[in-house]
């Protein structure tokens, strides 16, 4: 295994790259595959997928036509909030690793927090593990009472809550909670769909850094110890995104970006979810 030295340690000894590509929404074959292709090429190991997506089948296409190898990527999926109200878990993965071609994934995520399920679900998620098809469990769009909720029911600690999160919707209690408890936190919208791009704040620092905006909140997020996954199926974007390491944001950067936040989403949430979720 093999993810390069830009990686945060999960709680079950694993790995997790820092730098993801997000495919939400992207659905074409030809464009998964020349999407993916272009981010190995820039150093990405991190492809994160749900089955919601419904782009599980073109993703394992995609990774059929890689030379990297399989050790080496970081292949992360779903379950939805329908399997989980009708306990249809195993099945539901298993059809999700038959779309993908694999015989593992290295991350399966409880993608919304249903109510009065997500332990079952959990549970069912932990036997899978032990069997060895699923390497790090976790959970996204997770609040801390949800997480409390979860942990007081099991013994296995989410490795990861994948959450929005960004300059414009920022979460300093959950990620210092997750933090106490060892739970990596990965942002997903992490550009925030391009809202904060024309900030006068970013275009400033991305200016003394000779970077983009995209790169300034990119970095703001990496510097928290944040994992990424931005979404784009364009290249020069892909390699725009993975442009990450090579320079720091001051503590002054970092708190003026900070104080950006608004508690603005800009991801959408299930109709089904949105009684439950209150920010």
């Amino acid at each position: 295994m093999s993810f390069g030295e830009h990686v945060i340690q999960l709680n079950d000894a694993r790995e997790m790259p820092l730098l993801g590509l997000g495919v939400y929404k992207a659905t074409e074959d030809a464009e998964l595959k020349q999407a993916i292709g272009d981010a190995v090429s820039f150093g990405y190991h991190l492809i994160d997928t749900a089955s919601f997506y419904k782009n599980e089948e073109g993703i394992g296409k995609a990774l059929k036509t890689l030379s990297i190898p399989r050790e080496d990527l970081f292949i992360t999926t779903k379950i939805w909030n329908t399997a989980q109200r009708i306990g249809d878990i195993e099945d539901s993965f298993h059809r999700s690793l038959e779309r993908l071609g694999l015989d593992y994934v290295d991350l399966y995520l409880i993608h919304w927090p249903v109510p009065g399920c997500f332990c079952d679900t959990w549970r069912a998620m932990e036997k899978l593990q032990a069997q060895g098809k699923i390497k790090s469990i976790g959970v996204s769009n997770f609040s801390i009472q949800d997480l409390e909720t979860l942990m007081a029911s099991t013994d296995i600690i989410p490795a990861v809550n994948q959450v929005e999160f960004h300059p414009l919707f920022n979460h300093p209690q959950l990620l210092a909670y997750c933090k106490e408890h060892h739970i990596a936190v990965q942002a997903y919208a992490p550009l925030a769909r391009g809202a904060y791009l024309n900030s006068p704040l970013m275009i400033e620092i991305g200016k003394r850094h000779e970077k983009t905006p995209a790169q300034i909140g990119l970095r703001w997020l990496l510097q928290q110890g944040i994992s990424v996954i931005p979404k784009s199926v364009h290249k020069d974007r892909i390699e725009e995104n993975s442009q990450l390491f090579d320079f720091t944001l001051t503590e002054e950067e970092m708190a003026a970006i900070t104080a950006m936040d608004i508690q603005q989403r800009v991801a959408g949430i299930p109709e089904d979810m949105i009684p439950y979720i209150t920010k």
